[in-house]
């Protein structure tokens, strides 16, 4: 069974940094596409960052780029999310997800979730 679990959110003030963590067992995070996705009240859940199989490269999206930064542990079969300057539109349910097919920033490229932790940045 592929489970991702997410821990780590949190509610902080606008500047502050969070660090999310994604973990999986049963299989190895090693082989797959890994990505964050958030979803904001009344919105459409958004792509956030991908990580290539074994970490290789890294894409973000233009609303995090050079604030989050996407990492894995291959040892302890983790992904985790630095999220850094945090601003109040970061706010959001924060999901890891296992790549399937398709483009790496698309949420129907993507089959299994995690069930979401929630950040809430004030200002």
């Amino acid at each position: 069974q592929v489970q991702l679990v997410e821990s780590g959110g949190g509610s902080v003030q606008a500047g502050d940094s969070l660090t999310l963590s994604c973990a999986a067992t049963e299989w190895s995070f090693r082989n797959y596409v890994m990505a964050w996705f958030r979803q904001a009240p009344g919105k459409e859940r958004e792509f956030v960052a991908a990580s290539a199989s074994a970490g290789s490269s890294s894409r973000y999206a233009d609303s995090v780029k050079g604030r989050f930064t996407i990492s894995r542990d291959i040892d302890k079969n983790t992904m985790t999310l630095q999220m850094n300057s945090l601003i109040p539109e970061d706010t959001g349910v924060y999901f890891c997800a296992r790549h399937t097919s398709g483009g790496y920033s698309d949420s129907p490229s993507y089959t299994y979730w995690g069930q979401g932790t929630q950040v809430t940045v004030s200002s």
